[in-house]
């Protein structure tokens, strides 16, 4: 009963998001090369280029089909993170310095709130960086694209 919960509000949700003309595509976040995705930085809402650096951890199983800050349910196997500040569906390239690893994700939850974290990362993410068994890894962030913000409804 819950996985057919879960299953209809993820349909309304995909399709409320198509009707109202989402400004991201997630068919392109899953891109580590930036082959899809071909801007390394993006103009803020202020004209300025943005990147950010911090520590990055990582969330998993725990809180897997928990709802998150943006109102979507998380998940662990898909490419997102929890950021305290920028605008919901902004994706960033997460790049880890020592070994040049990167990942994109779209930021859809918010913090990491422990000491100088800037970004909290899906599991799926975490794993593309090698960063599961560090737990934390300084990282430098590119926005890639800004989010609109935008808030799933609930359907409850």
């Amino acid at each position: 009963m819950k996985h057919l919960r879960f299953l209809i509000i993820s349909l309304i949700a995909a399709f409320v998001l198509n009707a109202c003309g989402s400004t991201y595509d997630t068919s392109r976040i899953r891109d580590p090369k930036g082959d899809l995705i071909t801007d390394r930085a993006a103009n803020g809402p202020d004209g300025k280029k943005h990147a950010l650096s911090g520590g990055a951890s990582w969330y998993g199983k725990k809180f897997h089909g928990r709802t998150t800050a943006s109102g979507e349910p998380y998940d662990m196997y898909a490419f997102t993170a929890a950021h305290k500040t920028l605008p919901f569906h902004t994706v960033v390239r997460v790049i880890e310095p020592e070994t040049n690893k990167s990942v994109v994700v779209r930021i859809n939850d918010r913090g990491p709130y422990h000491g100088s974290r800037i970004i909290d990362l899906s599991f799926a993410a975490a794993t593309d960086l090698d960063l599961v068994e560090r737990g934390v890894q300084h990282v430098e962030l590119e926005v890639v694209q800004w989010g609109d913000g935008s808030r799933v409804r609930a359907t409850d």
